[in-house]
């Protein structure tokens, strides 16, 4: 039987471990339901400084108490400050980087990427985590090999996964790996979890840093954003703030995490992006309006930030309004 510890991370988001239970128990019901024995023993693991959990009838253990795992779960964070979450949990990571020593394989969903990035265990790995926390995750471990559009990461036997919905792909990773392909399937259709899902790049926002207090920066990003469907350059805008152009670069770069081409870049296609969702206009008329005046130069740069052509992202997410004659 495969030892699987779901770990109790002060700070975590119960959806990210509900989903944890409710896919492992649906495995076991499976395994069961065919006359076998339920292939997963599910463990809660806790810090010491929790209180125990009291909403699942699995066996609950501190963490220096616990069985010898097979692989261990570590949920999404429900908290925005991540060193926060990191500080609260600073007795998990010793004991992370501990058993997986031991041979344990060790699984981070969303923001629970944080707490396996901090342990020194993604070190020159590849890692991905929620499609909006990418930036700070990248500032806080710039020796993790972010792979922020990729749905999971698998190395070594540590494995990461996305946002959301995406946790879901990872624990199908995990069950392809221990079940099998045809387990794999059975609950993919459970859940209606689309297997063929490659990428979480597309389901990302735009989201400027503004929090900054650098004032020249300030007065650059409100040029961006007031003057970027002009179809100029960069270095018109640059121009016209009273700073050497090395010197702004490198305090843009510094307090955005962009240069300030990259920043045009994403703010223009984040636009397009709405007028893809919002209307009918053609994908030319995308262009034009958000400061393009090169089809292919577009839909480059467009699939390069979102991993979509314009095309197939008005396809995803444009809906059609319908309205009620009796409105009209």
């Amino acid at each position: 039987m495969v030892q699987l510890g779901i770990l109790l991370t002060r700070h975590h988001r119960l959806l990210s471990v509900a989903a944890m239970l409710d896919v492992f128990e649906t495995v076991n019901r499976y395994y069961e339901g065919d006359g076998q024995a339920a292939f997963f023993e599910i463990s809660l693991l806790y810090p010491q400084s929790c209180y125990p959990p009291a909403y699942s009838e699995h066996p609950v253990y501190p963490l220096q108490e616990s069985p010898r795992q097979t692989i261990i779960l570590i949920p999404a964070f429900g908290t925005s400050d991540m060193q926060g979450a990191i500080r609260d949990n600073g007795e998990c990571l010793s004991w992370l980087l501990q058993q997986h020593q031991q041979g344990t394989e060790i699984a981070s969903f969303c923001t629970g990427a944080f707490l396996l990035a901090a342990t020194g265990l993604l070190d020159k790995k590849p890692a991905t985590t929620h499609i909006h926390a990418a930036m700070a995750f990248a500032k806080a471990f710039p020796q993790v090999l972010l792979k922020s559009s990729e749905i999971t990461t698998f190395q070594q036997g540590i494995y990461t996964g996305g946002g959301a919905t995406n946790s879901f792909h990872l624990m199908l990773r995990v069950l392809e790996k221990y079940c099998g392909y045809d387990m794999t399937l059975r609950v993919a259709k459970y859940f209606a979890i689309d297997m063929d899902r490659e990428q979480q790049a597309y389901f990302g926002t735009f989201q400027p840093v503004l929090n900054h207090k650098d004032e020249l920066v300030s007065a650059l990003q409100h040029r961006i954003k007031s003057r970027f469907q002009e179809a100029g350059t960069i270095e018109e805008l640059l121009s016209e703030i009273p700073a050497s152009r090395r010197n702004l670069a490198r305090r843009f770069k510094a307090a955005t995490g962009f240069t300030p081409i990259e920043y045009l870049q994403r703010t223009r296609v984040e636009a397009a992006k709405g007028l893809l969702e919002q209307t009918d206009q053609s994908i030319l008329e995308v262009m034009l309006n958000t400061g393009y005046n090169d089809l292919k130069t577009f839909r480059q740069l467009f699939r390069k930030t979102t991993g979509m052509t314009p095309t197939a992202y008005r396809e995803k997410f444009y809906r059609k309004r319908v309205i009620d004659p009796a409105l009209q």
